[in-house]
């Protein structure tokens, strides 16, 4: 009898694979792909616009051994199962699978799932369909408009300021976002407003105890942002339920008055002769106190009333980052790294490999109704009939949803955090224990609270306080909330009852510039102004960093210099592109192309058109408005080097003119001058070059005689490279003998492409490494012995592409302890007085040695202040003398 075919089953990743294969039978194979398995060329634009936006796909080159195994496997199988994420992405690696596999459409079926238990694999396998091919048509539309604004834009952008510069179309508007927070920031100037307010107490309360407090009105300095601040920071504050009072009483309260006699309360000056009370400076302050002065403090008006706080829904992508950011600190990428693996699967011990929650890409706040009855259970048993809400709680979605998917909640309720606890580590508990308690808070009754309002007469004054207090906790009882949250308590008072002054307060304030954005709150103005979509979000905040174009700074944004070029070259020249309404209109057209609403060629060639005429306008535009190279005529282009910024011609490397920042006359690199000096390798005739650290001697046989000298302090020539009969192992290119801080080495000449070098004894041969016996932990190469300015270390083989390096164990160090290099020599300890002070902090400054034994001043404080400074001229002198004394000079 024929052996029966096994059916084949592709999945992205193989900690899914292994996960999805404890639920189907011995019948089904599951294997993985890996991810994406080709893609547009890397080195072309790959696109043909004019014949309908046909594109040319080539299978990724660390993909091919595995796309030639998985054909292999496809042509043993009966049915080829594609199981990849059920969204677009996961969809069009599907369909670049069953082509890059030449499947057949008979042979093929696409499998979604939300999430990996048996039942919903189980339903998933039972309808199998085929790929959709207008979620394919949905995801090309974004990938080819993508490839047309990188590909035509970042050339402009490397010839215009720097080279390997690009452009993206969404990431390049979250880079506006924060260039215009940034100059927001720096164009604010704060305004000056004062508060006034009252320590008061019924007098019907018995006399408090002697305070030593006093009716007199201290000038007290704070802050606090002004109303257009707070608008601003409310549009840059991640969402979530934050348990915010906003009555002065709670802030006065709690931060200028942190202990209150027995029954006081504060109550804050709103209006003043019948209008609402504001005075932005100490004379007007002045006036109201006097008038004041005398008037008696009476109730003229209580409110009490409930006030319920309903949950807030489960989690999708965007409010995941944000609360992720804001309780856990985890920057967007990694809070998605780790929700995949929980979403894909964790081993739990004996139950081997369970996925724990469901798809973690998601803007839908849908809960299955057999997920809903499930988590009324639990809280029926773990809370009682008091925490269940007679109905289930429904949450709306955004217009932009997509309605098939689910919110992000546990696949299995009775997975508690504390079951799991034992099997995960610290990050993957942490952000379970989030999305568990978030969902099982989305289903629980609302908190109350009882909230008591009070207004207070003073002759033409109007005092208003308020407080609240916890009637019922609700969902609370399982979302903790962030930050603090203390009940705020008004003593018991009644309608017309007459109040004691204990205490009148006049406080300055200064308004405040809206916030940098964080994390949390830049995904949520991206989801507000629909740039992107919740499965992009991390990787914008990952790219415009790499690119440089901003960068964190105590887990805020700052955007840098070139940034800030790059943003207004783009928004001066392609302001439909860089416009935020025109970019939220594009993403909901490519949202629509799924829905057969639009067609695909329709909204890229409607897109394209006013793109392309915008940058033919922009190169002509900025080529007729470029200042020209004296030399050759070419336009000068600004661009940006690690050494700083300057101006160089557009003809480099037929003309190197070079106009530094500054700079009116510009400068021409000289050309190589004969010296008198012979090359010591060959005799011919040494010219004098200029380099990036000034002269230099160069054989006049390069590139045939590579052999360069330097100059010591004397001016005379010396020896920095020299070539040698060694050839390097990883290029073939010939190795030169140089002179570095730690002495000499072996350097490769194909430098900077190739960063070989090598260790040399006193004959300058090379040193062979040394058996470590260690392998490298991410790539599995030996690990050699390295040399650096701190001493010996491990340092991967395979360097520089992988660039793992680690301390050499004690045990280790023990063992090689007669061939490691020995440790650099410690700078010696100077007695010299320093009475210099930080420029950042203020603290005194303390005499440190750097690399090559150079001597600088840095902070005290350090690491908490990083400030530094030369060495002033008054202090070089005692340094050089105190080296002279040890013998070091």
């Amino acid at each position: 009898m024929a052996r029966k075919k096994k059916n084949l089953v592709i999945v992205e990743s193989p900690a899914k694979a292994k996960t999805i294969n404890k639920y189907l039978g011995s019948g089904f194979e599951v294997v993985a792909s890996k991810g994406h398995v080709r893609d547009l060329p890397k080195t072309r634009f790959g696109i043909d616009i004019e014949h309908n936006w046909t594109p040319t796909y080539r299978i990724l080159k660390d993909r091919k051994e595995l796309i030639r195994a998985l054909k292999k496997q496809a042509l043993a199988a009966d049915t080829v199962y594609l199981a990849p994420d059920p969204d677009r992405e996961g969809e069009a690696i599907a369909w670049h699978l069953k082509e890059s596999l030449g499947l057949s459409d008979a042979k093929t079926r696409r499998v979604t799932f939300n999430e990996i238990t048996k039942s919903a694999i189980q339903k998933a396998f039972a309808r199998a369909g085929a790929i959709d091919m207008n979620l394919v048509a949905a995801q090309e539309a974004r990938r080819f408009l993508d490839r047309v604004v990188g590909y035509k834009l970042s050339p402009l952008l490397s010839n215009r300021l720097a080279q390997h510069l690009s452009a993206g179309r969404v990431q390049s508007v979250a880079v506006r976002l924060i260039v215009e927070r940034e100059r927001e920031i720096a164009a604010f100037k704060p305004e000056e407003y004062w508060k006034i307010a009252a320590l008061l107490r019924p007098e019907s309360l018995p006399p408090p105890a002697a305070t030593g407090q006093s009716n007199a009105s201290p000038d007290r300095k704070a802050k606090r942002p002004s109303k257009a601040g707070k608008k601003s920071a409310s549009a840059a504050t991640a969402a979530g339920p934050q348990d915010q009072a906003t009555s002065s009483s709670r802030a006065l309260s709690k931060t200028e008055q942190p202990e209150l006699p027995p029954g006081a309360f504060v109550a804050e000056l709103a209006e003043w002769n019948g209008q609402k009370f504001s005075a932005s400076n100490r004379q007007q302050v002045d006036e109201v106190l006097k008038g004041l002065e005398g008037q008696s403090y009476s109730i003229v008006k209580i409110e009490q009333k409930d006030r319920e706080d309903k949950p807030p829904p489960p989690f999708i992508t965007s409010t995941l980052q944000q609360q992720a950011s804001l309780r856990l600190r985890f920057p967007a990428k990694r809070t998605m790294m780790i929700a995949q693996r929980l979403y894909e699967g964790v081993e739990l011990g004996a139950e081997g490999s369970v996925a724990l929650i469901t798809y973690m890409r998601t803007d839908s706040t849908r809960i299955a109704a057999e997920a809903i009855e499930a988590c009324r259970s639990h809280i029926r048993q773990q809370f009682g009939k008091a925490y269940l809400p007679e109905k289930p709680h429904h949450y709306a979605a955004s217009k932009d949803a997509q309605g098939a998917h689910e919110a992000i909640r546990p696949t299995d309720m009775s997975y508690t955090p504390e079951r799991v606890a034992k099997f995960l580590p610290p990050d993957q508990l942490k952000l379970y224990t989030l999305i568990y308690e978030r969902f099982v808070a989305c289903q629980m009754k609302p908190a109350v609270w009882a909230v008591t309002s009070v207004e207070v007469a003073a002759g033409p004054a109007i005092f208003r306080a308020s407080g609240r207090t916890l009637k019922f906790d609700g969902y609370r009882r399982v979302l903790r909330h962030h930050g603090k949250q203390e009940d705020v308590i008004l003593p018991a008072m009644r309608d017309g009852e007459r109040l004691e002054l204990l205490k009148l307060d006049a406080t300055q304030h200064f308004t405040e510039p809206p916030p940098r954005y964080n994390e949390a709150s830049l995904v949520k103005t991206l989801e507000k102004e629909g740039i992107g979509r919740p499965s992009t979000y991390a990787t914008i905040i990952s790219k415009i960093q790499e690119r440089g174009y901003v960068e964190q700074k105590d887990r805020r944004f700052y955007a840098t210099e070139i940034g800030m070029k790059v943003n207004d070259l783009l928004v001066e020249h392609f302001p439909q592109v860089m416009d935020l309404k025109f970019t939220r209109q594009m993403e909901e057209e490519l949202d629509q192309i799924e829905t057969r609403k639009y067609d695909r060629n329709q909204v890229l060639a409607d897109f394209y058109g006013p793109f392309s005429e915008a940058l033919k306008a922009a190169e002509s535009r900025l080529l007729a408005e470029a200042e020209k190279c004296p030399s050759c005529g070419s336009p000068l282009e600004e661009r940006f080097s690690k050494f700083g910024k300057f101006w160089g011609c557009a003809r480099y490397p037929e003309c190197t003119y070079i106009k530094k920042k500054g700079d009116e006359a510009g400068a021409v690199r000289e050309p190589p001058k004969e010296t008198e000096y012979k090359c010591p390798e060959c005799g011919s005739p040494m010219v004098q070059r200029q380099g990036r650290s000034g002269a230099f001697l160069g054989c006049s046989r390069y590139p045939d005689c590579k052999t360069t000298m330097g100059f010591d302090a004397a001016g005379n020539p010396v020896v920095t490279a020299k070539p040698t009969e060694h050839t390097c192992e990883k290029c073939g290119n010939p190795m030169v003998l140089r002179q570095g801080r730690r002495g000499p080495f072996l350097a490769c000449t194909g430098y900077p492409k190739c960063k070989n070098a090598k260790d040399v004894d006193a004959d300058g041969n090379p040193l062979q490494p040394i058996e470590t016996g260690v392998s490298c932990a991410k790539c599995g190469s030996p690990m050699v012995v390295r040399r650096s300015y701190r001493g010996p270390f491990l340092g991967c083989s395979a360097y520089p592409k992988c660039r793992s390096t680690r301390q050499i164990p004690a045990d280790l160090k023990d063992k090689l302890k007669d061939l490691l290099p020995p440790l650099p020599p410690k700078a010696p300890e100077l007695d010299v007085p320093v009475h210099e002070t930080c420029p950042r902090c203020g603290a005194a400054m303390k005499l440190r040695s750097g690399r090559g034994g150079t001597h600088f001043l840095g902070c005290s404080k350090y690491p908490k202040c990083r400030g530094t400074m030369e060495l002033p001229p008054q202090l070089l002198d005692k340094v050089a003398t105190a080296l002279t004394a040890v013998g070091v000079m």
